[in-house]
């Protein structure tokens, strides 16, 4: 083997090395989520890991493009002993941090049952969250530290011995070194180029790419971190689509409401946001098997939507679905992307106009996640966060202040706000890491998974602040729209699939009032504004993109976008479609954890669902592209 042929032998043992480890990374992965992962054959896991290295390859030689770039460049100095020094720290660093990305989804996974994208660096950026948390983070999963270094370890080892294939010096002339090295420069960028496209076809691989090889549920076991967040970053944004023209559009779909024929009422509007409550940990939507006891009760006297879904897994995502009505159908949540500056008239701003005053309570750090920036776009006037509760006695030593201490502050605030009002109060403590404050550590029964006792303080909160609140002189005149903002880890399978992971409480309560009962049709969070705004008989058009629950001719329908896809939800059916074709059709009713695709039994269905999920599509693309959306 000549000298020039070892340099290219050594290079590409070293990508290799780090293709094993990204495998070994997927079944690591696999074993961190087996619950999620469990209907899986041994014979399916083997197809997986065989195929994710197609899907590993592309992250693989984009991360090592300027070490694979420098090590083949053809110049002598890069025998010499600094340069290779500098081409072995450069490719352990940037190798390290791809192994601490598919690290950190061992854990993160469970809470956004997908693989981390680049809205990540949106949300590094976005107030001080990220800061705070990593220390907490570190704690908490301290163990994937040890699998972190054992695969450093490995890198390093392997790095060397590859080394000794090609230390070899050459002597040629400089002229004739430059000939070859350079064929062989231009040769293996070539071979690169394809590995990188996936192949000969015409688009390169993508996230999407994935749905040919694996279900959309498996997808994130299909793929790395990095090459998710490669691929998202490459997205410069939604695109728009057109798959109807205007009058087959109009046909399918509009997001213009039209004035009630009504008298407007008057009445104020409280919007309870409940962190990670998901259906599952909801006694009285769960065969009474849950944690809290408080909204059981309280759903015997109001109106209750039992099939009803989040649209978005993070909090990110469901507060501008529940005060906006904005679902996020892209990677990025809308709060963060290039379009949570358009010209919007969510809730609040068509409120205010009619004489309500408007505010939004969060007991968390002023600035987490951006709300405190995004509530006042959304026309909320008055802001109250952990600075002005302005009592640190109260800290939660994570995220902000105890909801107890805090939804009494709401009530407070309350009395002194001149009504109507509308105000939004988004819950807090019941939040990874899960605390309980320390005199209550008895009262809370353990559940099967940490979340179950945050959320049984939280219920517990929630009766205390109804207990003062029911005194206060605005209460009879307040209608009560409790929610969850996304849904928490799960226990049971169900509800981490594909329909089960975005199933959350959605009920009204009004004291007095006939808002009673259980009703079974669909209900999405973006559902909440046009089902306020027709309960008050709002006398003007407006556009909104959910339907009001109480419009018994609305199509009952739930939108949603994980791992790069669409996702439509009816009584029956979940349809998943990739933007361009279905990529699988359930009946969720009889197949609960979504193993049968039956696009080809039921063809009829199909295409009335892929109508109506590409008309939403199109119209929801077009109006925040063109910054229309009212």
């Amino acid at each position: 083997m000549t000298p020039h042929n070892r340099q290219l032998k050594t290079l590409l043992l070293r990508l290799l090395l780090i293709t094993v480890l990204f495998t070994l990374c997927r079944a690591l992965f696999y074993c961190f989520n087996y619950s999620y992962f469990s209907s899986i054959s041994f014979g399916e896991l083997l197809r997986i890991l065989f195929y994710g290295i197609k899907f590993d390859l592309p992250a693989i030689l984009i991360i090592n493009l300027p070490f694979i770039i420098l090590s083949l460049l053809p110049i002598r100095q890069r025998e010499l002993s600094w340069f290779r020094q500098t081409l072995k720290l450069l490719f352990l660093t940037t190798n390290a941090v791809a192994l601490v990305a598919n690290c950190i989804d061992f854990v993160y996974f469970k809470f956004t049952l997908k693989r981390t994208t680049a809205d990540i660096f949106a949300f590094i950026n976005t107030g001080d969250d990220f800061t705070r948390l990593l220390p907490l983070f570190i704690k908490d999963y301290w163990f994937l530290f040890i699998f972190f270094f054992v695969m450093l370890w490995i890198m390093i080892r392997y790095f060397k011995k590859a080394e000794k294939t090609g230390n070899t010096t050459e002597e040629l002339s400089t002229l004739v070194y430059f000939r070859k090295h350079s064929l062989i420069f231009v040769l293996a960028l070539a071979f690169f180029t394809i590995l990188y496209r996936g192949g000969f076809q015409l688009k390169p691989i993508s996230i999407i790419t994935a749905g040919q090889y694996v279900s959309a549920r498996n997808i994130p076991l299909l793929i790395s971190t990095p090459f998710s967040i490669i691929k998202t970053i490459e997205q410069e944004g939604i695109k728009e689509v057109k798959y109807f023209d205007e009058q087959k559009l109009q046909a399918l779909y509009s997001p213009l409401h039209s004035a009630d024929t009504g008298t407007f009422k008057n009445m104020n509007v409280v919007i309870l946001i409940m962190e990670s409550f998901s259906k599952e940990y909801i006694g009285g939507l769960n065969n009474n098997q849950g944690y809290t006891p408080f909204l059981d009760s309280l759903m015997q006297h109001s109106l209750v939507f039992e099939n009803a879904f989040a649209n978005g897994k993070r909090s990110m995502e469901g507060i501008p679905a529940c005060v906006a009505g904005i679902p996020t159908l892209m990677n990025e949540p809308y709060i963060t992307s290039r379009y949570g500056g358009n010209n919007i008239r969510p809730l609040a701003v068509l409120l205010k106009e009619k004489g309500y005053n408007t505010s939004f309570y969060h007991a968390a750090t002023n600035g987490s996640m951006g709300f405190d920036n995004f509530t006042k776009l959304a026309g909320f006037d008055n802001y109250f966060g952990r600075l002005e509760y302005n009592n640190e006695e109260h800290f939660d030593g994570h995220w902000g202040i105890w909801d107890e201490e805090f939804f009494q502050y709401f009530v407070k605030g309350l009395d002194k706000t001149q009504q109507p009002f509308l105000s939004a109060f988004f819950s807090l403590t019941s939040h990874h890491p899960y605390p309980v404050p320390e005199r209550y550590s008895k009262l809370f029964r353990e559940g099967d998974i940490p979340i179950e006792r945050s959320i049984s303080y939280s219920d517990y909160s929630l009766r205390k602040f109804f207990q003062t609140a029911s005194r206060s002189k605005w209460f009879d005149n307040t209608l009560f729209v409790i929610v969850a903002d996304h849904t928490g880890e799960a226990h049971a399978p169900y509800y981490s699939s594909n329909v089960g992971m975005f199933r959350i409480p959605v009920m009204f309560y009004m004291h007095n009032s006939d808002l009673t009962g259980r009703r079974k049709e669909i209900v999405q969070q973006i559902d909440l504004m046009p089902s306020v705004l027709d309960y008050l008989d709002y006398d003007k058009d407006y556009f909104a993109y959910g339907e009001s629950v109480f419009d018994t001719t609305a199509n009952r329908l739930a939108y949603g976008f994980i791992n790069n896809n669409y996702q439509l939800i009816t009584d029956k059916y979940a349809l998943q479609f990739d933007g361009e074709k279905p990529i699988a059709l359930y009946n969720h009713l009889s197949d609960s954890l979504l193993q049968k695709d039956i696009q080809a039994k039921d063809l009829k269905e199909l295409n009335y669902l892929q109508d109506q999920l590409k008309a939403f599509i199109q119209v929801y693309q077009r109006s925040l592209i063109n910054n229309k959306m009212y």
